[in-house]
């Protein structure tokens, strides 16, 4: 039987090095309690934040310091419970240490209503008191920026205690979909049982027997059907969430709060779709190459999965995939390659999969600590380009700590999916380049287009789905689980006309885990967008463009995204990136269409 392995039985080279963070439990039990006592010290600060110069930069300071600590005790907690998520004991540390974020937010939460007071002059004046307060000027600039959606103390205060209850329903659904939902084990053609998992659903359909994808296909989605009202009432909850926080804030719409956090207009994400729908047809394209390949009558969306070469695709074992990725770094310079090699092996990545582990992929660590990859490694080219992804992520972070303060150590999303997009397209062109071997072309030119439907197409039909889901609550239309199957089908058979649309694909918007992080998946279509972009203009410019790229990377959060692209060469209030991404979309169709033929 093909199972998933228990923790204890990998190597320990293939386990991240959380001991770096904390050696035991107990000094993570230690770094808690030191952090919790200091929380109270936030508080005396009330009233008196721009008191005088000196004040401010205390209070800024202590915040930092306190949050710095915080940060770095849910980390080790959060990625202690997902290496099992079945350990109630690191459940446990998790739920402390949210906690324990919600109780510093909390204590900390009239700072920004106090800094609001002031004007753009009056805080001028106390920079030149201090100087040092000039690190803050970005900071400062946000935070008046908000001023229109920022409540009192009182409420901000309340607010921020109530951040776990309002985020309860995404917690709720990663306990279902990550430790209680039991999938099936089905038999393969060899007669072997495979279990299905969350991490290997997608690998599952990627067989070459169609009717074990078609067994595998239904057995997934009828474990989610009979989880559907909860999901349902789950996401239905959620999406009252965000609604009712965009309000409390005076939004007019959930979608324009989230957008305005990294200062976003909401005109990019409707550019981004109004672009994507103009472009369907090189999806339909694709999906009808798809089944020319697998000289099939119709295309099943247990199809959808299996490459265009119509096989699994060549074995890849993790070691030289991760050799193949450091080498396609070599355009961003010395530097940044041999970071990564370095990183490779410091025991950065948590790589295969175990029993409990929860399912994905994700870069974690904090300002104080070396970056963690968590994989699910499945021995193919799909998961050497997660590892090239997370790895864009883990060095963005490291290129933002060698240059900002902790205030600009962070970075929005829209701007992080960058980062990891791009080196997916120079691991595309590395490859393409130096291996000769014409199945493994294919593979590569496949898992290319692959990446490009999943992350621009794919996430762009999210982003209409939440968005039209959080506009039916908006509007008081209650929203059951009939409703949310009926608008999640029809988006996917705008997306994928060619294709046969079934009651189970109705049901794929319970398997996205994003959707509990409303407006989250758009930047993953623009990402790819303006990654490929910056990657045309290193091949196209060389020296300067990388130089311009990593000058992009170092800047943290220092300016808003749009200004931050702008560094890179990057314009993303315009539709030409998105084009230029679905140019290079077709193009690459056409070569693996020469090649197949």
């Amino acid at each position: 039987m093909s199972s998933v392995p228990d923790r204890s039985e990998i190597d320990e080279q293939y386990i991240w090095d959380l001991e770096s963070i904390y050696a035991t439990d107990d000094d993570w039990e230690q770094a808690y309690d030191a952090v919790a006592d200091r929380i109270a010290d936030l508080e005396r600060y009330e009233g008196a934040v721009t008191d005088d110069a000196e004040t401010l930069l205390s209070v800024l300071e202590l915040y930092e310091s306190v949050m710095r600590e915080v940060e770095t005790v849910s980390a080790y907690a959060r990625m202690r419970r997902d290496e099992d998520t079945t350990d109630q004991h690191y459940q446990a540390l998790t739920a402390r240490a949210q906690s324990l974020a919600a109780d510093a937010e909390s204590a900390a939460s009239f700072i920004e209503p106090e800094l609001q007071e002031l004007t753009r002059e009056a805080f001028d004046e106390l920079v030149e008191a201090e100087p040092d307060l000039e690190t803050y000027d970005h900071y400062v600039d946000d935070v008046l920026r908000m001023k229109p959606h920022t409540r009192s103390a009182a409420v901000e205060e309340l607010l921020a205690d109530l951040s776990e209850v309002t985020g309860a329903t995404g917690d709720v659904y990663n306990m279902l979909s990550n430790a209680d939902m039991e999938f099936p084990t089905v038999e393969d053609p060899d007669g072997e049982a495979v279990e299905i998992t969350q991490s290997n659903f997608t690998n599952l359909l990627k067989r070459s027997d169609r009717e074990f994808r078609q067994q595998v296909y239904e057995a997934y989605f009828e474990e989610w059907g009979s989880m559907r009202n909860t999901v349902a009432t789950a996401y239905k909850n959620s999406v009252k969430a965000d609604v009712k926080l965009a309000q409390a804030r005076n939004y007019d719409t959930a979608r324009e709060a989230a957008l305005d956090g990294p200062n976003v207009p909401v005109d990019v994400y409707d550019t981004l779709v109004e672009t994507v729908r103009d472009n369907h047809d090189k999806l339909h394209r694709h999906a009808e190459l798809k089944r020319e390949a697998l000289d099939v009558d119709d295309l099943q969306m247990w199809d959808l999965y299996m490459p265009l070469t119509g096989d699994e695709g060549p074995a890849l074992e993790y070691d030289q995939a991760a050799e193949y990725v450091v080498d396609a770094l070599e355009p961003l310079g010395e530097e940044y390659q041999s970071r990564v090699a370095e990183g490779l092996e410091s025991r950065w990545v948590d790589v295969y999969e175990n029993e409990g582990k929860r399912s994905g992929a994700y870069s974690s660590g904090t300002y104080d600590t070396q970056p963690f990859i968590l994989m699910n490694y499945q021995d193919d080219v799909a998961s050497m380009y997660t590892l090239a992804h997370e790895l864009g992520h883990s060095m963005h972070s490291q290129f933002t700590k060698d240059r900002q303060p902790y205030v600009y150590s962070s970075y929005e999303i829209f701007v992080a999916e960058v980062a990891s997009t791009v080196n997916e397209a120079l691991l595309t062109n590395h490859l393409l380049e130096t291996v000769d071997d014409p199945e493994f072309r294919k593979a590569v030119l496949n898992e290319f287009l692959e990446r490009v439907r999943s992350t621009l197409y794919r996430q762009t039909l999210f982003a209409e789905f939440e968005h039209e889901a959080h506009k039916l609550e908006e509007e008081g239309k209650p929203l059951t689980a009939d409703r949310l199957d009926d608008l999640y089908e029809g988006l996917k058979a705008d997306y994928y006309e060619p294709a046969a649309i079934d009651d189970h694909i109705a049901r794929e918007w319970m398997r996205i885990p994003h959707f509990y992080r409303a407006f989250y998946v758009y930047q993953y279509a623009t990402g790819i967008s303006a990654a490929l972009a910056i990657t045309d203009r290193i091949f196209e410019e060389g020296d300067t463009a990388a130089e311009d790229y990593l000058e992009f990377l170092r800047q943290g959060s220092r300016e808003y995204p749009l200004e931050l692209l702008r560094t890179a060469g990057v314009d993303m209030s315009t539709s030409e990136p998105i084009d230029r991404a679905l140019e290079t979309y077709g193009t690459r169709l056409d070569e693996l269409e020469s090649l197949l033929e």
